[in-house]
């Protein structure tokens, strides 16, 4: 049976590249269809109708054309433009983050409702303010869940003993915690602390709600974002751009904060 030439979906905008003079390729993930490609023609126009219902990190239902290569966007209307993230630039810095992870981990056309929920709820969860680094590696964590990668946080993975309170190493290579013995065979991983390891698989195998209240100190968020990424990075062979501009974000953030007040002395008259 043949798919209609028109239909409908939900999406979240997730890219989107220039094309021609007025137009664009967008990256749509979806929650029935997975991630999808569409051109929105004319939608760069100073007129065009359609290019603030589609702009980066919105949430959009949108009406599309098949077409023979690619589908052509005939219209769309927002449902959550999520302007906190668009007006604050670490908030935005998260939520391209997350976006770009979904762009490089999800197939194409490959339905993973989970993970556009998963999606969807950290963009709202960055918009309502809090933690958002734990709201990170709580995506993060589960997103690999969604993809085939989940990491082995309870058990060494080489001799599959149960992990004891200890510092421990983590291998991106073997994919999981290695116990004291078996990490000198493994000489890529490196040491997590007992309260990292707690902190991780608390994050791992409970839902937002029951982790949301968790207080963690700078340094051992730090040591969580690292995990993480090196192991994101592992699997993607490659640096995470978003990444690389959040870090910048934080340096001259972190270079504001420090930068000592001074003023010059009045001027006696």
């Amino acid at each position: 049976m043949s798919k209609p030439r028109n239909y409908q979906t939900e999406a979240i905008i997730i890219k989107k590249v220039k094309l021609g003079e007025a137009d664009r390729i967008l990256t749509l993930y979806t929650p029935h269809l997975g991630k999808i490609q569409a051109v929105a023609k004319g939608v760069r126009r100073p007129r065009s109708k359609m290019s603030g219902h589609l702009e980066l990190l919105t949430h959009s239902l949108v009406s599309l054309a098949r077409g023979k290569n690619i589908d052509t966007v005939t219209g769309t209307q927002t449902i959550n433009s999520f302007l906190p993230l668009k007006s604050d630039l670490r908030l935005t810095s998260y939520a391209l983050y997350a976006t770009e992870l979904v762009n490089q981990f999800a197939a194409e056309n490959l339905e993973n409702e989970p993970l556009f929920q998963l999606l969807l709820e950290t963009m709202h969860r960055l918009c309502h303010g809090g933690d958002s680094e734990l709201v990170l590696r709580y995506f993060e964590l589960h997103l690999l869940n969604e993809v085939g990668y989940r990491p082995q946080l309870k058990q060494c993975v080489s001799c599959h003993a149960k992990l004891e309170a200890v510092t421990n190493s983590f291998s991106p290579g073997a994919g999981g915690m290695l116990c004291p013995d078996c990490c000198q065979k493994h000489p890529l991983s490196y040491p997590l602390p007992a309260d990292a390891q707690k902190v991780l698989l608390l994050l791992q195998n409970n839902d937002y709600t029951a982790i949301s209240g968790l207080k963690i100190d700078p340094a051992l968020s730090r040591q969580l974002e690292m995990v993480m990424r090196n192991y994101l990075r592992y699997l993607l062979e490659r640096e995470i751009r978003s990444a690389v501009w959040l870090d910048t974000l934080r340096e001259q953030t972190d270079d504001i904060q420090i930068r000592p007040y001074s003023r010059t002395a009045p001027t006696k008259a």
